[in-house]
């Protein structure tokens, strides 16, 4: 059996993840293989066979056969993480061997090569469900978007989940403003703007600024406001693929950086005030939307002096020919906090917040639990009504394209979604009478 030999340059410290174990004494594979640990940040351990040191088998987040020394592998354990990489996937041959070890892909290179770059960064980063990721968009000017984006991510937070609010608008003023913390340190959007292919997710997150138990991704006061959309792809790739919340404000008019959000969201909330005028402007904005995503539900927000006798939110989902998410009443002193530097959703027993915190259980009863401590997605929403999967994630096993998966390989997946379409969860009158921003 073959020693493992640490590549050159292969020095981790105690808090980083191992690298791939690369298994093969073809030359020209083993370089095509070090170029792309090289282009995902990871440093791999080569071997020639089996490793004679117990554990160096087992301990790699992810292992790549090469076909030549797939055969002497027989007596390998089975485990998750085999890529089994050859000259030709059609080959039978490299099939009976990748079932013989349990691979959970045949993959052809160079033809793969994108997809096994992306999946040697995932293993480096211990990258698990990619996060449920809802984006905000209001219906109409001044409904509020960024405020109820603001408390979603606070309630998310405040409930124990891995939570990254993203501001999509760069006219919006600032999502960093809005949760008081615009002196806060880190970096802002314009950091980011020539951010092309993989960014990674525990940099982005670690470099941002933790506001209210929550990362924010906002805006400086700088002339600049465009987003290029390689840029918002990247970010909110890397922003998924750390897993937990993404709560994404989102302007009205769709331009290529928001479409390139868009198809990144599982879920769209459209908030529209409870007046017609509101709805009118609603739906043009919904009509740009759907084109992008095929998941946006309507949530109805109360306005002030009506008492009640606005448009009754089941009428403005009729109208608006989409599911309804709930309805927010109006929350008088919420400017007012806001004022004072209290972040939207704080006042746990206002409608707002009551909001926010049944849209969360809902989602969490609708899936596969909560997940607290910042592990992971709450909920999968693959099979809600109306879903479109989010694009540009960086493909994980059984996920993306390049290679084939082994038939009976263990593939991850998450848990089926099934939410129906929700009655109000803020009912009318509820806490305090009110306001909003």
């Amino acid at each position: 059996m073959a020693e493992t030999t640490p590549s050159k340059g292969s020095v981790r410290t105690n808090g980083e993840r191992g690298g791939p174990l690369i298994i093969t004494e073809d030359e020209r594979l083993l370089d095509d293989l070090l170029r792309l640990c090289a282009a995902a940040g990871a440093l791999p351990e080569v071997a020639h066979g089996l490793p004679a040191r117990k554990g160096d088998w087992e301990a790699p987040p992810l292992v790549i056969v090469g076909d030549d020394c797939a055969p002497r592998l027989g007596g390998a354990a089975r485990r998750a993480g085999v890529i089994l990489t050859g000259g030709d996937a059609d080959d039978q041959g490299l099939w009976r061997q990748a079932v013989a070890l349990g691979a959970e892909r045949v993959l052809a290179l160079p033809d793969g090569e994108r997809w096994l770059t992306d999946r040697i960064a995932d293993a480096v980063e211990g990258v698990g469900p990619p996060a449920l990721t809802v984006g905000v968009i209001g219906g109409c000017g001044g409904a509020g978007a960024s405020t109820l984006a603001g408390a979603l991510a606070v309630t998310a937070a405040r409930t124990g989940r891995r939570t990254l609010l993203v501001d999509g608008d760069p006219l919006g003023g600032g999502l960093d403003v809005l949760l008081g913390g615009e002196k806060e340190k880190g970096l802002r959007w314009p950091a980011f703007a020539e951010s092309r292919g993989r960014v990674a997710c525990g940099a982005l997150a670690e470099s941002l600024p933790r506001l209210h138990a929550l990362r924010v991704l906002s805006w400086d006061r700088g002339a600049d406001v465009t987003i290029p959309p390689p840029a918002m792809r990247a970010v909110m790739a890397a922003a998924r693929r750390r897993g937990g919340v993404v709560v994404v404000d989102l302007p009205r008019r769709i331009d290529e950086a928001t479409a390139e959000a868009l198809a990144q969201v599982d879920m769209g909330l459209l908030l529209v005030p409870t007046e017609l005028r509101a709805v009118a402007a609603a739906q043009r904005v919904a009509f740009g939307v759907q084109k992008v995503l095929g998941d946006l539900r309507v949530v109805a927000r109360g306005v002030p002096g009506r008492h009640g006798h606005g448009l009754p939110p089941d009428e403005i989902a009729r109208l608006m020919e989409l599911p309804l998410a709930g309805e927010v009443s109006w929350e008088a002193g919420l400017l007012a906090d806001l004022s004072r530097g209290v972040p939207p959703g704080a006042q746990v027993r206002g409608p707002l917040a009551r909001f926010c915190a049944g849209f969360w259980e809902r989602v969490t009863e609708s899936g596969s639990g909560s997940e607290s401590g910042g592990q992971g997605s709450a909920a999968r929403p693959e099979a809600w009504p109306g879903h479109c999967p989010g694009a540009g994630l960086g493909g994980g096993p059984g996920s993306g394209a390049g290679g084939v998966p082994v038939p009976g390989a263990a593939m991850r997946a998450g848990a089926m979604v099934s939410w129906p379409v929700a009655g109000p969860m803020g009912a009318r009158g509820a806490g305090r009478d009110g306001g909003w921003s």
